[in-house]
Parts: structure tokens; sequence; C-alpha cells
């Protein structure tokens, strides 16, 4: 099952189109791909944690809800993105499900879909096969929780060592209650119980991972909390003498058990420097412990009672403790080395096929580089100028429209050889040369006016007029030669008005004999349509002042 399925891609769609941000990162994170869930959207998530305002209620019943998944896959790294978020993410999601009630209901869980190829296609895994380490797991994860609401803190963070520990500085009554809550933890987490050939795939190997930092640290506490019972033990009374002896056997018991998960975390590849060593008490210290305990209670045939057992009893103690600190010491290093995180977020991928994959990646860019910067690509680019027939490179010399360039003199030549009338709007030059920093464009030389055509009006209906002069009106001698000469009456009125008037009352006086209504009179009355030169071109109703 190499890739997303199309389920995944379906689902995280759906997300994305609601805008459910934080519902598509946990869909990301548990897809039924058979690797372990990517780092980016673990970090992604442990950002969500810690900001004001994403619900962490929210969060932890998405994943909770992915963990009711009939998938092996997807149950298993919903479990895995919880147990990561537990470790790393704010304690406001450790302490939300410390106080709900929503457990991982997993006790019962069983999958029969089939045997899936593992994402590196070196072999199968039955989800049958899985299922039980699932169980397990939910399990585990829930006495984490269960754990923390008892206590109010995690073992996992809490401090580690002689100074200041945690467990170290505990009284004897808290003590005496905090380990056996320790101590189911550490069982549950025993009781994984797999080995080096069920870490089969990239899922399972991750929890591995996860397990193995958590016992590292869980270890260590206990360690020290022992340490400390044994310090206090011969201080203790008779009940907590009992208590002590029998909390300190089963330590015997588990730490027979840790040092076989550790010999399976060697199997599968992980550093020995990683793997602390685990020195075991002398045997001696457990027969001084119930010699101990056996003076209080008073048996009879007890040597204990001597001073000279008494002191050789606490002699083994401070023996049985110094074997122990050094355990405690080698446990407290690997909990505080930073790459087992780094192995936790390798996602279980061996580092061969990782490689493999990016040389394959590699290659497969190259190819597609080779094949867009090839000759024959030319010929099925939607972009070029022209289309190119028979995947012919595109030739250098053609021309290229440059619209925001200054013309060429060649192109200024054609434009001054058109006429000023065939571009009215002044198409043919550049409108943005000017705009973006080029050189101005050099005027356009004036343009002489054509010569005018022939017009029955301006000729007043005869075959052939005059050419008018550079005036606006036409002189008094052709004005004389076409209507005649003026009146005595006429003369009279022209000698009353001024120099500049006299030739226009002339024109228009003249006019007057031609139409008898033109001279009714000069003021208020209606001239003829046709009046003086003037009048004549605009064909005006009334006789203008200057006429006047």
């Amino acid at each position: 099952m190499a890739g997303q399925t199309i389920s995944d891609r379906l689902l995280a769609a759906r997300h994305s189109i609601a805008g459910q941000g934080l519902a598509k990162s946990v869909c990301k994170a548990t897809t039924e791909e058979m690797i372990g869930p990517k780092k980016k959207h673990l970090d992604y998530l442990i950002h969500c944690t810690n900001e004001p305002n994403v619900s962490i209620p929210q969060m932890a019943n998405l994943l909770i809800e992915r963990s009711q998944n009939t998938n092996w896959v997807v149950v298993f790294k919903a479990l895995i993105t919880v147990h990561h978020m537990l470790c790393y993410g704010n304690e406001r999601f450790t302490q939300y499900l410390a106080s709900s009630n929503s457990t991982f209901q997993l006790s019962n869980f069983l999958d029969k879909s089939g045997v899936q190829v593992t994402a590196s296609g070196g072999g199968s895994v039955a989800g049958y096969d899985m299922s039980p380490f699932i169980r397990r797991y939910a399990k585990y994860l829930n006495e984490k929780a269960l754990s923390y609401r008892t206590v109010a803190f995690d073992f996992c963070k809490v401090k580690r060592g002689k100074e200041d520990g945690t467990l170290r500085t505990m009284n004897a009554e808290k003590l005496l209650k905090t380990l056996p809550v320790l101590q189911a933890q550490l069982d549950a987490l025993l009781e994984f119980d797999c080995t080096a050939n069920d870490l089969t795939n990239g899922v399972i190997n991750m929890a591995f991972m996860l397990l193995f930092r958590d016992l590292i640290r869980l270890f260590a506490c206990y360690n020290d909390g022992i340490i400390n019972l044994l310090e206090k033990y011969f201080d203790m009374n008779k009940k907590q003498c009992r208590d002590a002896l029998d909390l300190y056997k089963k330590f015997l018991i588990r730490m027979d058990r840790v040092a076989e998960f550790l010999k399976v975390a060697e199997n599968v590849g992980i550093d020995k420097g990683d793997i602390p060593d685990l020195t075991k008490a002398p045997s001696s210290l457990l027969d001084a412990l119930e010699q101990h305990l056996a003076s209080l209670e008073g048996k009879k045939g007890s040597a204990a009672n001597t001073p000279t057992q008494t002191a050789s009893n606490r002699t083994n103690v401070k023996s049985g403790v110094s074997a122990l600190s050094s355990t405690s010491t080698a446990f407290g290093t690997a909990a505080n080395n930073t790459r087992l995180d780094s192995h936790t977020g390798s996602n279980g991928i061996d580092e061969s096929l990782k490689q493999q994959a990016l040389a394959e990646e590699e290659a497969a860019m190259n190819q597609y580089k080779a094949k867009v910067s090839s000759p024959t690509a030319s010929s099925t680019n939607p972009f070029l100028s022209s289309p190119i027939s028979g995947g012919a490179p595109v030739s250098q010399s053609q021309p290229i429209v440059d619209l925001f360039g200054s013309p060429t003199n060649a192109g200024l030549d054609s434009m001054q050889a058109t006429k000023a009338s065939d571009d009215l709007l002044q198409l043919s030059g550049n409108p943005f040369a000017d705009m973006f920093g080029g050189g101005a464009v050099a005027p356009a030389p004036p343009v002489a006016a054509p010569a005018p055509a022939q017009d029955m009006w301006l000729s007043n209906g005869f075959g052939s007029a005059p050419a008018a002069g550079a005036g606006a009106f036409v002189s008094d001698q052709s004005f004389s030669s076409v209507f005649g000469a003026a009146d005595a009456g006429s003369g009279e009125l022209q000698a009353s008005l001024p120099p500049g008037r006299r030739g226009a009352a002339q024109r228009c006086s003249a006019a007057s004999r031609r139409s008898p209504a033109a001279g009714r009179g000069a003021r208020g009355a209606a001239a003829a349509p046709l009046g003086c030169a003037a009048h004549f071109l605009y064909i005006l109703p009334f006789t203008c002042v200057a006429c006047w």
C-alpha cells in the first residue's frame, strides 16, 4: 500500500472545503499508508496544543474518533499520534485525557481485512497479526493517562537525580503511594511484549521507539524511588517496611523484564550508546531487608535483633543503593539524550530506503528537465508566437512585437508616408512609448492641406468660382463684377459708417438691389435669404451688426 488511498484524499479534501484545518491535519497524520505519521503533521498538531485559541477537547475527540476506524493502520497511527503529543505536546492535552472519560476502548479490536503490502514493498503484514499490539498499546496509553490523574504529574517529565529528583526527595508515606502507580504504568508498557521479528513495518517501529523512550524515563524514576525507599527503610514502622519489601521484590521482577526489552531494542538496530547499562543489586540486599522486617515482627529464631546483624544489614543496603545509583545515572543519561527524539521522528523508515527514494526522485526530475529542454518539446508549446511545424527551432530573426518600446526609423517613415486623413484617431503611433521611459518620439512634420475640391455650394451654383484669398471674404472688385455697382443711397450710408465697416455695407446694399425684401430696413427688418457675402456663406436669416 504505497501512497495515500482514494479515501484518504477524499476525506482531506472534504475537510479542506469545510475549512476544518485541524481535522485535515488529524486526517493527514492518520492515513492508511503503512508508514509512521509524518513529522510535519505531528509538528503542526504539537504547535496547536500550544495555541490558546485551539480547542484541546476537539483535537482529542478527533483522534479518538480516528481510533475507532476498522483499518488497523489508521487505528495504530491514531494511537501513535496521541502518544507523540503526550510526550512532546502541551500539558493541557495530557490533562484533558486524564480528566475525561473518553479513553481508548480497543480491548476487543480485531482487523480481519487481510494482508497488506508494506511501503517498502519488501513484505506483507496481516491486520490480524497487528491487532494484539494495538490492544496492548491502547491499554498503555489509558494507563498513562490514569497515572497522571492519580499523581497529577507525568513520570516521564519529572525531574530525576539525587539532588532534586521528584521521587528521590519524596517522603516515605507519599512514596509508598506513588510507586504502585508507577509500577502499573511500567507493567502496561512491558506488556507490549514484541520481538525483533514483529517489527516488520514503519507503523509498529515508530510505536516501539516511543515506548522505548518512555521506558528509559519510567525506569529512571522507578530506580530513584527504590533508592529513596531503601534509604528510609530502617526508619519505617512495621507496616511500611512490609509494603516497602513487597515493592522491592516487584522491582527485581520488573528489572529482568526491562533487560529483555532492552535486548530487543538492541536487536532492531538501536545504537548501543543509547541503551543504558542495567546494574542489578546484590542478592544480599534482599536478605538484609527480610531480616530487618523479621526483627520488627518479633519472630522467634531471628538473629536480626543483634547489633552486629543490624550493622551488617545496613552495610548491605548501602552497597545495594550504590549499585542502583549507577543504574540511575546510566538511565538518566540515556533519558537526556536527544538522539532518541530524532529516532521517534524518523517515521520508522530505513535510511537505505530513504536514500533510494531520494535517488529515484532526483532521476525523475532530471528526466523531466531533459524532456522540457529538448527541441521536440517546442512543437507542443502553446505560448510560442507562431506554430512550428516539424519540431524546427524558432527562428531568431523573426521580429517580435514590442508594445512598450519606441518606434524605429522604418516605422516613423511609414507613419509619415501616410496621409493625415487616413489616421484621424492617430492610431499609427505607439501611445505607450513615452509612458515607460523610452525615447521621445519626434513629432511628425505638418502635412500640407490638400487642394479643396470644386463644390457647387461655394460657387453659388455657377460652373466655376474664383478661389478665395487669404481673407474671410471676397474682394470688392470680384463682388461688383457679379452683383453690380452700389447705388447712391447706399453711398450716403456708407459715408456715415466707420471706415472698417464700409466694405461690408457696400456688399450688403448690392445684395439689397437684387432682393427687394432685403432693403426694407437695416435694423430690425428681416433680411432676405441672401444677404451679404458673409450671410450667404452661413445662410443666416438676420443682418449682422457689421453689415448694419
